[in-house]
């Protein structure tokens, strides 16, 4: 299958794959099966096997999967050759975290920028990003030939962050923001409701209460 046309969620459970497989192969283990992944992601065995068919990756009776080569076949399909860069729309307590998960890692993705429109943060060095004024981000972002942007400004500040990014040229955005954005055909959006899953997981919690 052309990797373009791969199932959202199949993308999604590739790259789960990889970041635990990274940690197997960290801990020795040079071979795993399916129900191993399976266990691990809490799926079926069959859904596993599934994914990695659909990437034209199979295993063996024997020995399974050989971790190294799945990590690379993944590697090839979801990484670019150059990387990509991304930027953060404010760097407050959850943009900072952000930064210093991805600092350090080795990760195609490399976040260079941060902006925010707070003058105490504006210069400052975090976790080894520069925070830039926001009037500047058009400016850096076509400098800087950045392609991906997340955003985690408040809910009113959001439309107009996601309607300047597109502007600058931006891709694909991650919107942290409560408020849902709506983005033109060409850029990629993916939105994440920390509110909703919370009440999601409150409600199941409920349940058994």
């Amino acid at each position: 299958m052309n990797p373009k046309s791969l199932p959202d969620k199949t993308i999604e459970r590739l790259s789960q794959y990889r970041r635990n497989l990274l940690i197997c192969l960290s801990q020795g283990k040079h071979h795993i099966f399916s129900h191993e992944i399976a266990q691990i992601h809490h799926i079926t065995p069959v859904q596993v096997r599934r994914d990695l068919m659909l990437i034209g990756y199979s295993g063996t009776l024997r020995k399974g999967y050989d971790v190294r080569e799945l990590i690379d076949l993944i590697g090839k399909i979801l990484d670019t050759e150059q990387g990509l860069k991304v930027a953060i729309v404010g760097v407050g307590n959850l943009g900072r975290a952000l930064i210093g998960y991805f600092s350090g890692k080795r990760s195609k993705l490399n976040i260079v920028a941060g902006f925010d429109n707070n003058p105490d943060k504006i210069g400052k060095i975090y976790a080894g990003v520069h925070c830039f004024s926001s009037e500047k981000m058009s400016e850096i972002i076509v400098q800087e030939g950045i392609s991906i942007a997340i955003i985690t400004v408040p809910a009113e500040n959001a439309t107009s962050v996601a309607e300047q990014l597109v502007m600058a040229g931006i891709r694909g955005i991650l919107n942290f923001s409560p408020k849902p954005l709506n983005v033109p055909p060409h850029v990629y959006l993916e939105e994440i409701d920390m509110i909703t899953s919370l009440e999601k997981v409150a409600f199941y919690v409920k349940k058994h209460l």
